[in-house]
């Protein structure tokens, strides 16, 4: 019976290999010798390895230095004065001295209104406050001689003082009509040509005083809160760069000039401007960046991220005491570096931390074995926390 079994088995086999069925079941009976002995091999293998992984427990010390920490910010740079220029005076235009794009000096005229009218109102009115100072002139000699009263004297005093005002009044819209740089700066398009008819107020050119450039960028609170805390604890100092749009940084270092007063409640952010010196005229009213704030951060304790374990969103270490017990710490990160993490509290710097097992040991274990290794050894193949 059980032969039949056996060729009812094999019979497809040997039919397609052509081979005899004592030869087809030595084949067979040589291939289960040989898989029954590489079992237990691969058991003992897999369970020395397991063992030795198990048992091997590294344990390391925070390391103090100074950090360098990098944060970028989406920017807005503005000039330091950027104004519109506008017309003072109604008129036609005439010949327009300036070129869109020209650096331009304070007081230099920029445009002019066809002053022809205003001349001749000026004019009138200076001969005005002329015949005034006759009358007033004749009315003294005639209060001298007793003709006139002292009333009629002050009446024409009056009457000289209204002409000069009204000759002054027209002296300055005459001058008016001369508009000119209230500042060093740019001229940007021009609004207008020659020949324009132009009413008071409109929109003639814009003006840009770009020797300074404002950068504002929005900071999030909890970044915020840092800044103020490090510079008013002097623990920090920082540098300020400007990434351009094109990837290059730009060849001068900026400073905070201000802060704003509120939070913005939807975003969470408050703005700051960071002034940039711009001596050879690069930067220009409503270009993007980034902002590039490099805080050295002073005595920072840094730790590599894989002696932490994270449970419910909160970052936690095994801290070996001095009876080598275990015991599980909650720690506060303030800045995520590449490979290590710069921390805010929870951690001294003589204390002991598992670097390498934090999966093995328990809250409470006591260690009977594990190898310790220097701080500077432990981050030595790490990216420098300072770069």
């Amino acid at each position: 019976m059980e032969s039949v079994r056996t060729e009812s088995f094999f019979s497809p086999m040997r039919k397609r290999a052509g081979l005899s069925l004592p030869r087809l079941t030595q084949i067979f009976a040589i291939l289960l010798a040989l898989v029954s002995l590489s079992l237990p091999a691969c058991d003992k293998q897999d369970e020395h390895s397991e063992a030795e992984e198990h048992h091997k427990i590294v344990a390391t010390s925070p390391k103090v230095q100074d950090v360098v920490v990098t944060q970028q910010f989406v920017a807005q740079i503005r000039s330091r004065r950027h104004i519109k220029v506008r017309a003072l005076q109604s008129g036609y235009l005439k010949p327009i001295r300036i070129k869109e794009g020209q650096a331009v000096k304070a007081d230099e005229v920029l445009f002019e209104i066809n002053p022809t009218l205003y001349q001749a109102k000026y004019e009138a009115e200076k001969a005005e406050a002329n015949f005034a100072e006759q009358e007033l002139l004749n009315s003294k000699r005639l209060y001298n001689d007793s003709v006139v009263s002292q009333r009629e004297v002050l009446l024409y005093e009056a009457k000289l003082a209204k002409a000069k005002a009204k000759a002054d009044l027209a002296e300055r819209e005459l001058n008016f009509t001369k508009v000119k740089a209230p500042f060093d700066g740019i001229i940007d398009r021009l609004h207008e040509q020659q020949g324009s008819l132009i009413k008071e107020g409109d929109d003639l050119t814009t003006l840009s005083d770009n020797i300074v450039m404002w950068v504002y960028f929005n900071v999030p609170e909890s970044r915020y809160l840092d800044y103020m805390t490090g510079t008013s604890e002097g623990t920090e100092s920082q540098v300020i760069d400007l990434v351009l749009a094109n990837g290059t940084k730009f060849k001068y270092t900026g400073a905070i000039a201000a802060t704003g007063g509120k939070f913005n409640n939807e975003t969470g952010n408050i703005s700051y401007r960071a002034d940039f010196p711009n001596p050879e005229r690069l930067l220009r009213h409503g270009q993007t960046g980034n902002v590039l704030i490099h805080r050295t951060l002073h005595n920072a304790v840094i730790i590599p991220q894989r002696a932490t374990v994270e449970v419910l969103d909160k970052q936690f270490v095994y801290v070996i005491d001095k009876d080598n017990v275990v015991h599980q710490r909650a720690i506060l990160v303030r800045n995520e570096q590449d490979d290590t993490f710069v921390l805010r509290s929870g951690l001294e710097a003589n204390e002991r931390i598992v670097l390498d097992g934090v999966r093995q040991v328990k809250d409470k274990q006591k260690l009977e074995e594990f190898e310790y290794v220097k701080p500077e050894d432990a981050m030595k193949n790490m990216k420098n926390p300072a770069e």
